[in-house]
């Protein structure tokens, strides 16, 4: 899978930017993060929590978690 990363400004309405980028042929799916708001993302990752125990992806779980405590640790 590849994914694409893009930069709004503050008063971009990101609702409707994914709206619109989800009915371009190929984009199956889109994530807004918060990179201002670090318990946005911790969130985000405990509620995939349930899925991937259910699957045994115990790796991919604490990868998540990790990478979002070293990068908002980094950022201080």
């Amino acid at each position: 899978m590849k994914s694409l990363k893009i930069n709004i400004e503050e008063n971009t309405d990101a609702e409707k930017l994914k709206e619109l980028l989800l009915q371009v042929k190929g984009v199956t799916s889109i994530e807004i993060i918060d990179e201002d708001n670090p318990e946005s993302e911790l969130k985000k990752a405990f509620a995939k929590t349930k899925e991937q125990l259910k699957k045994g992806d115990y790796e991919t779980l604490v990868n998540d978690i990790f990478d979002i405590l070293t990068k908002n640790n980094s950022k201080k």
